[in-house]
């Protein structure tokens, strides 16, 4: 069997677990990590992997995934798709997912190329979640409930915003899909903490909730990487009331986020050109064996 070569472009707390499953999926090897640093300051983790700046330094893999920052994620696709590569993100702006997908596809489609995005576990697999349950009731209200944990993106939205030292923005649900912001900082020297908030709670991540900014003398001795997510659905199957479905998981956030980034790979080989989100890729596809015997196992 040949394996599917995939190159790690940015090696934080998702690079880090994205290299993990890689590691232990039958059907990758690991191409290269990509890094802004190269290999110096190397983790321990990272001895024996080729080490480099920029994916044109790789022996050509086949597809990127994409552990970097959601606002910049478009960017790095936009430039590896050419290359001839397909790419995988976990884009989590979800107001701003229809836009990237458009221009992504037309990206994809003139390199004969693969792009996934918004391929994390919201958006992503709760979305599969959420798609069959309106499909088995079609009339109805649909609840996605977050937390109480940290949020990935939230966080490094945060920590974007000019003064921000150190953040973490924790998701509490209130119910029936509204939550509150927990947001913790530490603030650089020479910046008001008033000017900072107010620059949070502006931001597209944070200005449709209710958003609470706190100084901290320390983020770190906050930071929990669990989450989780609570969806239901209650609504009409045919003309019958009165069904209730309801989906929970309790997780470690950017595990499981690297796992369905790997899934997501495996999925790009597998489609025609274009750009998809993780909905318009028929779900067997994400998974490794053979397909017989997953039918045989999971029907």
């Amino acid at each position: 069997m040949e394996k599917i070569k995939a190159a790690i472009v940015g090696y934080g707390n998702i690079g880090k677990y994205v290299l993990e499953a890689l590691e232990t999926a039958p059907d990758f090897e690991v191409a290269g990590i990509v890094r802004r640093n190269g290999d110096a300051d190397c983790p321990k983790e990272l001895q024996g992997y080729k080490i480099v700046r920029k994916i044109t330094e790789l022996s050509k893999p086949d597809v990127a995934i994409l552990c970097v920052p959601s606002r910049k994620a478009e960017e790095y696709a936009n430039e590896i798709l050419p290359l001839g590569i397909n790419t995988v993100d976990s884009f989590d702006i979800h107001t701003l997912i229809p836009e990237t997908r458009k221009r992504l596809q037309q990206v994809a489609a003139e390199a004969g190329k693969v792009a996934v995005i918004s391929a994390g576990w919201d958006p992503g697999t709760d979305s599969i979640v959420r798609a069959l349950l309106q499909g088995m009731a079609p009339k109805g209200v649909s609840y996605t409930n977050f937390g109480p944990g940290m949020s990935m993106g939230h966080s490094v939205a945060v920590k974007a915003v000019p003064g921000v030292k150190a953040a973490l923005s924790m998701t509490i649900p209130v119910g029936t899909g509204i939550h509150r912001r927990m947001v913790y900082v530490e603030i650089l020297d020479g910046y008001r903490f008033e000017d900072v908030a107010a620059a949070i709670k502006a931001d597209p991540y944070f200005v449709n909730d209710e958003t609470h900014v706190m100084q901290v003398e320390s983020v770190d001795a906050l930071k929990d990487m669990g989450h989780g997510v609570n969806l239901t659905r209650k609504g009409v199957s045919g003309k019958t009331q009165n069904q209730l479905f309801e989906f929970n998981m309790k997780i470690n956030n950017p595990a499981l986020t690297g796992q369905i980034l790997v899934c997501a790979a495996r999925a790009s080989m597998l489609q025609k050109p274009g750009c998809y989100t993780m909905i318009e890729i028929p779900v067997i596809d994400y998974l490794y064996g053979d397909r017989d015997d997953l039918v045989r196992h999971l029907v």
